[in-house]
């Protein structure tokens, strides 16, 4: 049975890329923000004069379908809301121009994703252009990882973990929770502004367009279960469990006064309490994992 999940493994990372990837499916994401975003336009003066009626909404948002406060959302309604998100996160930080990079970054990513709860959701994965290290994961099962994030990893275990605890996020619809709850994506932007105050000016360029919902933070409770659903995720998909630990302890590294983690260290446990948690989940249980790999040398460098 092993032998057949390390070769299925082997085969996803090597199959072509679909007609539409998902690479393209982001670019395509930002100009249909722009598209949306374009103003109705106004009637001409010889036009007959209408019963005034409240003004329509206008705007990306205008066409998302309500999420109930409570209950479940359907399937198709949480992707678009998360596509809207996603687009507007890449209107402040465009993806890294390397198409290879997002491509390896899309196979490794649907490949874990495949071992979890909701293999069915159309995942799509990029690395965006800002040095920060951090990264993001919106309704739907778009996920994004930044190039300062990546650029910390050491082999695509790390990766496969980094990417683990970004679909469990999806999976346990922390976002789509907070989303419900607060019934209005710009709530807490002031908060917000305060936060990104030292970090990078394309981050900062969420503030008010809906993909602030991912930078906004979360429980610390759901950072530790998305911790820990990473790990078995990254586990599941044949990857050496401890690859998420090890970037931990990486960003633990950096100097908390840096920039670079300005935003992570605000919005997230610190790595050390990260650590200590994910040391008491694990114990030992996955030291005995036979055929687990690293694979340092598969992992893709950015273009510089």
């Amino acid at each position: 049975m092993r032998r057949l999940m390390l070769v299925a493994f082997a085969a996803a990372l090597a199959a072509p890329v679909q007609a539409q990837s998902p690479l393209d499916s982001l670019r395509g994401l930002k100009d249909q923000l722009k598209q949306d975003s374009k103003p109705a336009p106004q009637p001409s003066a010889a036009a007959p004069q209408a019963k005034p009626e409240a003004a329509p909404k206008t705007g990306p948002a205008a066409d998302l379908p309500p999420l109930p406060a409570f209950g479940d959302v359907p399937v198709q309604d949480e992707v678009k809301h998360g596509r809207h998100i996603a687009g507007s996160l890449l209107g402040a930080a465009p993806l890294v121009d390397d198409p290879a990079l997002q491509q390896y970054v899309n196979r490794v990513g649907r490949w874990v994703a495949l071992h979890s709860e909701r293999p069915d959701l159309p995942w799509t994965f990029g690395v965006i252009d800002s040095a920060d290290i951090n990264a993001f994961a919106a309704p739907g099962g778009y996920i994004f990882v930044t190039r300062g994030l990546y650029a910390m990893l050491r082999d695509e275990a790390e990766l496969a973990g980094v990417l683990g605890h970004e679909i469990a996020h999806v999976t346990r619809k922390h976002h789509l929770k907070v989303m419900q709850q607060s019934q209005m994506i710009g709530a807490g932007s002031d908060l917000l502004a305060r936060r990104l105050a030292k970090g990078d000016d394309r981050v900062r360029g969420l503030i008010g367009t809906g993909a602030e919902i991912m930078a906004r933070g979360l429980d610390k409770d759901a950072e530790f279960e998305a911790d820990r659903d990473g790990v078995v995720l990254a586990t599941r998909a044949g990857y050496d469990s401890y690859g998420l630990p090890s970037v931990l302890q990486e960003i633990g590294r950096v100097a908390a006064g840096s920039d670079s983690v300005s935003l992570l260290f605000q919005t997230h446990p610190h790595p050390d309490d990260r650590l200590a948690r994910l040391g008491e989940a694990m114990g030992a249980r996955f030291d005995g994992v036979s055929g687990a790999r690293n694979l340092p040398e598969r992992l893709r460098r950015a273009q510089k």
